[in-house]
């Protein structure tokens, strides 16, 4: 069947139990000029396609009375293996998507959904129908959680790169998790049955790396009594992860290129060629680029590890994640004490929100292991909380101080206030050089120096922070 994407002479189905999804949807690809049939159940729209309707694109809801979603795609795709459907779903963790890509979906679509974005989605499934380049998925368990925007993508990307036999670059902060990427990646893949290996190149000296990661044969240094299977070996069929590749010695750039590139390599003091299959998963949260700049990482190697790139948000810029992660990281420090379940208060679960994870997930997880373990009852409250977060020196002066004035510029706003800016300045001269004089036992001129000003400024400064308070 020919896919010509037009509006007008395509032809897509919605299948939805929700009669007003059903009915919204259908009306906005109607008005982009599609002829649309819509089903209340997916055993209706599989008795039609019986009758020798052809759909060209398929919406198609997971969570439905009879026959669930997934299912309903399965029968689909073992009767038109070539038509492109997409999985719509309320439920967006990973498991669901990566499920719907496993049973070849085109792409997944969270609810609720902008209709402009489901048009045009519809726009480019049709077209891309004739190459049949949706990439199946299998199950990715639940390792990886997240509801926001960019978590969304991060799933859909891992669905899509599952099977595909490409070397990824995770990059992101440290903390948010890409070594739980790179096994996703692994276990959804087709080399899941084989060993994935991760090795921090950070972690290892670099007169040792060489021999971690290639091996080494017996008597080829001091020390090497016998021979040692390095990491590509190991890794032989399945995937290696390679964390921190920013910290790689030069001097192994150019080892590690070659296996890349040829898929063999020479133990450290051997003879024997060893050839393996092993795909490569690395990450950093360095710019490498700049390290490419700056002489410091080869660009050849840059380019035979980033075919593909993903990019994992730090948890501040998915702060609507963290309810679900802290529940997750509770409820596994839970089961592993054998505690009673714990849950934050909602006053500690706002602050929760409203701190800034300078270590992202690991902080987060570390957090709410440590609060199981100590905090007295099955509420964590917010001094509780308060106290974790000091004790562990997660929430730095400078954060402090800098939620101090944003709360205060919003008290001020909120009661109207005008002039904010002068006033706030003023206060935050007065709150410094009091501090500077205090640490110099009232010495101006040093206060002065510390402070980056003259003697002169900070006398006149006084000054006038004196008349303001004078009656």
């Amino acid at each position: 069947m020919t896919f010509t994407g037009a509006p007008g002479s395509t032809r897509l189905w919605v299948v939805d139990d929700d009669r007003t999804v059903r009915f919204v949807l259908a009306e906005a690809l109607r008005d982009a000029g599609y002829a649309v049939s819509a089903f209340e159940d997916p055993r209706q729209a599989l008795a039609a396609l019986a009758d020798g309707e052809l759909p060209d694109l398929v919406f198609t809801d997971v969570r439905m009375p009879g026959m669930d979603g997934l299912a309903f795609l399965d029968a689909l795709k073992a009767k038109r293996p070539e038509l492109p459907v997409v999985v719509m779903s309320a439920y967006t963790d990973i498991a669901s998507t990566a499920g719907a890509f496993r049973g070849g979906a085109h792409e997944f679509l969270s609810k609720p959904f902008d209709l402009d974005e489901a048009v045009a989605l519809a726009a480019r499934a049709l077209p891309a129908a004739e190459s049949a380049s949706a990439l199946p998925a299998p199950e990715m368990g639940d390792a990886l959680v997240g509801e926001t925007p960019a978590m969304r993508e991060l799933f859909r990307a891992i669905g899509r790169l599952a099977q595909a036999p490409l070397n990824v670059l995770i990059t992101g902060e440290t903390g948010t998790g890409k070594e739980l990427v790179a096994r996703a990646l692994h276990r959804e893949s087709p080399r899941a049955r084989k060993p994935f290996v991760a090795l921090n190149t950070a972690a290892i000296p670099a007169e040792l790396l060489e021999s971690e990661l290639f091996g080494h044969e017996a008597g080829a240094f001091t020390g090497a009594q016998k021979r040692h299977v390095g990491r590509f070996e190991q890794a032989d069929g399945g995937t290696l992860f390679l964390d921190e590749i920013g910290d790689m010695p030069a001097s192994l750039q150019t080892r590690l290129l070659r296996v890349l590139a040829e898929g063999e390599f020479f133990r450290v003091g051997g003879r024997e060629l060893i050839k393996v299959d092993v795909r490569v998963v690395a990450a950093t949260h360095q710019d490498l680029e700049a390290k490419v700049r700056d002489g410091s990482f080869r660009a050849d190697l840059l380019h035979r590890l980033d075919v593909v790139r993903l990019r994992l948000p730090p948890l501040r810029e998915r702060k609507g994640d963290v309810p679900a992660l802290a529940a997750r990281f509770l409820a596994q420090a839970a089961n592993k004490f054998g505690a009673p379940a714990k849950r934050f208060h909602p006053e500690a679960l706002k602050r929760l929100e409203r701190h800034d994870w300078p270590g992202n997930v690991r902080e987060l997880e570390n957090l709410c292991w440590r609060l199981v373990a100590l905090a007295p009852g099955e509420t964590i409250t917010l001094r509780e909380l308060g106290s974790a977060l000091r004790s562990e020196g997660t929430t730095s002066a400078a954060d402090d101080w800098t939620r101090g004035l944003a709360q205060a510029a919003r008290e001020a706003l909120a009661r109207g206030d005008t002039g904010l800016h002068a006033a706030l300045r003023e206060r935050f001269d007065q709150v410094l050089l009091e501090t500077a004089l205090e640490h110099t036992d009232g010495h101006r001129q040093l206060a002065a120096e510390k402070l980056g000003l003259g003697r002169n400024t900070v006398t006149r400064k006084l000054g006038a922070t004196r008349r303001r308070k004078s009656p």
